[in-house]
C-alpha cells in the first residue's frame, strides 16, 4: 500500500514556511522554506516543501539554481512556466541587491559645505523657502525636505515639522536653511528667534541643530558662526 504524500495542509500551522518566517524572521528559515514561499504551492501529488527540496537537490543547492534557465526549470516535474518565472525573478532580484552600490552621500564639514549644497536652488527664488537637511552620524545628508514656503515666522516654522521628519529618518542632526529674496543674508530678529526655538526643541529630543544658514545672492550667513547656536 502506497503511503500518501504529506501535503502542506497536513503540516501543523506553526511549522509551515510562511508562518515560520513571520514568527522567526527570514534569517531563521531554511533555503527550502524560502523557496517554498516563492513557489507558493505544490502539486496534487507533492507538497510545496517536498517540491522545493527536490528542486534544490536537482541543482545541488542555490549556486546552480541561481544560474538556471527557464528551460532547465520547467523540465522539472511540478515546475511550470509560472513557477519558473517566479524563481527567475527572485534570483535576479537577489543578484541586483547583491550588486547594489549606495550612492555617495554629500558630507557637511563646514557651514560653507551646507551653503554650497542649497545655494543654487535657493538664491534666485522670489519667495522664502525654508528647507531642512537631515544628517547621519557621519554628517552625510540622508534627506532634504522643504518645510514651508513663505515669510519666516515662528508661528509657522514649528519645531515639530522639522523634528518629526528627523525622527522618521533616524537623523543624528539637522541643518536648516532659508533664502532672503532680497539677496541680503543679514539675519532678522525673527530668524534668530526661530533658530533658538529649534535649538531648544532639538536638545529636548536629542537631535542637534547644527546650523541655520541664510542664503543671499551668492553669499550666506551661518547663525552658528554668528554665535546664535
Amino acid at each position: 500500500m502506497t503511503t500518501p504524500p504529506i501535503m502542506i495542509k497536513d503540516v501543523p500551522k506553526d511549522d509551515r514556511p510562511r508562518e515560520r518566517l513571520l514568527k522567526n524572521g527570514p534569517a531563521h528559515v531554511s533555503n527550502a522554506e524560502l523557496l517554498a514561499i516563492i513557489l507558493g504551492s505544490g502539486t496534487r501529488e507533492e507538497s510545496v516543501i517536498s517540491l522545493a527540496n527536490r528542486l534544490l537537490m536537482h541543482f545541488e543547492g542555490l549556486k546552480l539554481l541561481n544560474d538556471a534557465t527557464i528551460e532547465e526549470l520547467t523540465a522539472i516535474k511540478g515546475i511550470g512556466t509560472a513557477k519558473g518565472v517566479l524563481i527567475l525573478a527572485a534570483m535576479e532580484l537577489g543578484k541586483r541587491m547583491n550588486g547594489f552600490q549606495p550612492e555617495e552621500r554629500y558630507v557637511i564639514r563646514s557651514p560653507e559645505d551646507g551653503a554650497d549644497y542649497v545655494m543654487e536652488e535657493l538664491r534666485s527664488l522670489n519667495q522664502e523657502h525654508f528647507v531642512a537637511l537631515f544628517l547621519n552620524t557621519k554628517n552625510q545628508i540622508i534627506h532634504r525636505q522643504t518645510i514651508f514656503i513663505g515669510s519666516l515666522n515662528a508661528s509657522i516654522v514649528h519645531p515639530r515639522e522639522v523634528y518629526r521628519e528627523a525622527v522618521k529618518r533616524s537623523a543624528a542632526s539637522v541643518i536648516v536653511a532659508h533664502n532672503h529674496p532680497s539677496g541680503d543674508p543679514t539675519p532678522s530678529q525673527e530668524d534668530i528667534h526661530v533658530t533658538r526655538r529649534l535649538v531648544e526643541s532639538g536638545k529636548m529630543i536629542g537631535i542637534e541643530l547644527i546650523d541655520h544658514l541664510i542664503i543671499g545672492n551668492r553669499n550666506y550667513v551661518s547663525l552658528k558662526e554668528k554665535g546664535y547656536l
